[in-house]
């Protein structure tokens, strides 16, 4: 008789029928629990590639010599912010202050970011924590920095930079 509870041994249990039929009834609050979170974790994970996408671009347009392909990583407008020993808020300062500070190849080396810690904070919004170093012949400059990137039609593009 279906719904009776039957005793079977020291344990209750409903008839095959109803129990299947109860479970059955949390099955698609599973489904789109089960949903929501893959996809979470896979727009997590096509910020964090874009993101490494436009770091790996910049490194390799450093390492070429070419400080203007390498701030295409940066956002442009004058409200982007990089803090270093001063605060430069713009584009194009920024690129200037680049080109005064590494105007040669000599002085630019060879750029590697390490050390990438992506946490991403929305569908457009990520911090980056990491270490950059530069191999040059008389010296090794090397420091930490923080990036704020945020996505715009055109990509992930950083916002403000604070390196050390």
């Amino acid at each position: 008789m279906a719904g009776v509870i039957e005793r079977t041994g020291p344990f209750l249990c409903f008839s095959s029928f109803e129990y299947i039929f109860r479970s059955m009834k949390y099955l698609p609050m599973l489904l789109l629990s089960i949903l929501v979170l893959a996809s979470y974790v896979l727009a997590q994970d096509d910020a964090a590639k874009g993101i490494r996408k436009v770091m790996d671009d910049q490194a390799a347009a450093w390492n070429r010599g070419d400080l203007e392909a390498f701030m295409q990583g940066y956002w442009n407008s004058e409200k982007l912010v990089f803090v270093g020993s001063e605060v430069t808020r713009g584009w194009q300062p920024t690129l200037d202050r680049y080109k005064r500070t590494y105007g040669t190849r000599e002085k630019m080396g060879t750029l590697t970011f390490s050390d990438l810690e992506i946490t991403v904070l929305s569908k457009d919004a990520a911090v980056v924590l990491g270490s950059w170093s530069l191999a040059r012949a008389t010296d090794d400059p090397h420091g930490k920095f923080t990036l704020v990137f945020r996505k715009f039609k055109e990509g992930w593009r950083i916002v403000m930079d604070h390196t050390s």
